[in-house]
């Protein structure tokens, strides 16, 4: 389903979060004060504005509270974050997720009323230090740290069915999906009798301690 999402804050973070919204085919207003980034970020969004999203009538005019959910990335200044912020859920934005650059920085924009808050640094150096530590690790899930996606590789799994592995029951992990060894074609929501082959490629989604009880 289409949704409209604004971008408040066109450098490399809001100009990457538009570009990847536009590609998945949503419809992305971005909104930035500098003319080089809009210009920048008119071919990747389907509307693109030069204002001051301080200013909260130039909001309104924009009509940015018909918007379903809006991202503000508006550099490292905790003061405009924090308005903007205040302003979106004033003028009634259902969903607005900011961009903090540290945790007091996070706390504030949640004591505003932001519904979720980012800090890409930590996301990131996050991901790349468990991706070394263990082995298939793909991402945790932003709504509860201790849920990841994982890969896996089959060995002792071999010449069994999801139904006989039974893992959803016996280790709360649900696989999401399965890239056959044979012929590298990948199946999402595998059926329970499909059986698995020695290096066959699985995705699961778990707890990383439920990961730990089982040998694939």
């Amino acid at each position: 389903m289409k949704k409209q999402i604004g971008v408040i804050g066109l450098g490399k973070f809001g100009l990457k979060i538009g570009k990847t919204l536009f590609a998945l085919q949503h419809e992305v207003l971005g909104i930035d004060c500098d003319s080089q980034q809009v210009n920048l970020a008119r071919k990747y969004f389907t509307e693109v504005f030069q204002a001051d999203a301080m200013n909260i009538e130039a909001l309104r005019q924009m009509r940015i509270q018909d918007l379903e959910h809006v991202v503000v990335s508006v550099g490292n200044s905790i003061s405009v974050s924090a308005m903007v912020t205040m302003y979106l859920k004033e003028l009634g934005v259902k969903k607005v997720w900011a961009k903090a650059v540290n945790t007091n920085h996070e706390k504030l924009l949640y004591k505003i009323g932001a519904d979720h808050v980012i800090i890409p640094e930590y996301m990131a150096a996050n991901q790349v230090a468990n991706k070394i530590i263990i082995p298939g690790f793909i991402e945790f899930l932003p709504f509860d740290p201790n849920m990841a996606v994982k890969e896996l590789v089959v060995d002792q799994w071999h010449g069994k069915c999801l139904r006989e592995l039974d893992l959803t029951n016996r280790f709360r992990i649900q696989v999401i999906a399965i890239c056959s060894k044979k012929g590298g074609e990948w199946y999402y929501i595998p059926k329970a009798d499909y059986v698995f082959e020695k290096d066959d490629k699985v995705i699961a989604i778990g707890r990383m301690e439920d990961f730990k009880k089982i040998q694939t």
